[in-house]
């Protein structure tokens, strides 16, 4: 069953893979349909990649699940005219959101400009948006940032600051029985990408059941049922694509290269082959004798790109495809529960 894309105008990036369908090209019966909200507060350059990871997730998990997704985003994010002018052709304000019901969300992160998640422009809209979460969903998944600010909202949990990035793809390993890793094998692979971390002993305290664990990466996935939604916590992104630290690693260069950035950025682990992994330390002895932005042209990113591989992929289309029947299976309780709050009441 393909995944349907609810809004007015039909982009080509959506469709030319052959999997999306834009909502109103076919008529799908809404009965037993899942619908889906996607928030995407991703920086301008990761907007649209975003969206296909997440559509691309969403795809490969719902196999006979009619699903239908729409856009939003959180207006206090820093948008330049651009990303504004796409942003009003293919997403919805949130305002139409707040009004509405969804059977599940998911939330995305940004990149942090201050070191209290609090202080920045969107968090009471954030905030607005995690109660709505709780009371109009059945299920809200929290993506790396966003789950960070999302027990800091909820239960007062800071994170912690890394010493070096969290940055390439970990081994986990299930640490407590539950629905969303039925069925996924060990161990549970997952790319992260990420300065900061909370931990396990302040989550467990608070009431969150943590799922997977690395002893590398740290805490991944933990959930806590809040009001009516079970809130979904990943630490790293099960949705990233095969290229996808590629392309982070090559603008963590291009940073240091153009001096926004002190040291050289570290390779991310467990991603690259012994080959490529040697073109990159000889590019990086050019770039550090040779310090100027110029000297991007020559990252080896046409040598490697055909040696990636999404190892993370079963296991993320795993998790997502128990998420979706854990809302199905909600959607399909709920006239019942209605039935027997009218007999209640009678």
């Amino acid at each position: 069953m393909p995944l349907l894309i609810e809004r007015g105008g039909m982009k080509s990036r959506w469709t030319e893979e052959g999997f999306i369908r834009v909502a109103g090209s076919s008529t799908t019966d809404g009965a037993g349909r899942l619908e889906i909200a996607l928030v995407n507060n991703m920086p301008d350059p990761a907007l649209e990649d975003t969206e296909m990871q997440f559509f691309g997730l969403l795809d490969g998990a719902c196999g006979r699940i009619p699903v239908r997704a729409r856009l939003y985003c959180l207006p206090g994010v820093q948008r330049g005219e651009r990303a504004k002018d796409y942003l009003g052709r293919y997403y919805a304000g949130i305002d139409e959101l707040l009004n509405r019901q969804f059977d599940g969300v998911i939330i995305t992160g940004t990149e942090p400009k201050e070191s209290d998640l609090r202080k920045e422009p969107y968090w009471g809209e954030l905030a607005e948006l995690m109660d709505w979460a709780e009371e109009n969903t059945s299920s809200t998944v929290l993506s790396c940032l966003a789950a960070h600010a999302g027990v800091l909202y909820s239960d007062g949990i800071g994170r912690n600051r890394l010493e070096n990035k969290r940055f390439g793809v970990f081994e986990h390993q299930r640490i407590c029985q539950h629905e969303l890793t039925d069925g996924t094998s060990e161990p549970i692979y997952m790319p992260h990408s990420r300065w900061n971390e909370v931990r396990l002993e302040a989550l467990e305290k608070c009431g969150y059941s943590v799922l997977t664990k690395s002893p590398e990466a740290g805490v991944d996935l933990f959930v806590k049922q809040k009001k009516r939604s079970l809130f979904v916590h990943f630490q790293g992104h099960p949705e990233y694509g095969a290229r996808t630290l590629l392309k982070e690693y090559r603008r963590d260069v291009k940073r240091y290269l153009r001096g926004e950035r002190d040291d050289y950025p570290l390779v991310p682990r467990g991603y690259f082959d012994a080959e490529a992994t040697k073109l990159l330390a000889d590019f990086r002895d050019r770039a550090m004798a040779h310090r100027h932005e110029e000297v991007i042209e020559g990252f080896p990113e046409d040598a490697i790109v055909d040696t990636l591989h999404n190892g993370w992929h079963d296991s993320a289309i795993s998790v997502y495809k128990n998420w979706l029947r854990h809302m199905v299976i909600r959607k399909a309780a709920a006239p019942a529960r209605v039935a027997m709050a009218r007999v209640g009441n009678g």
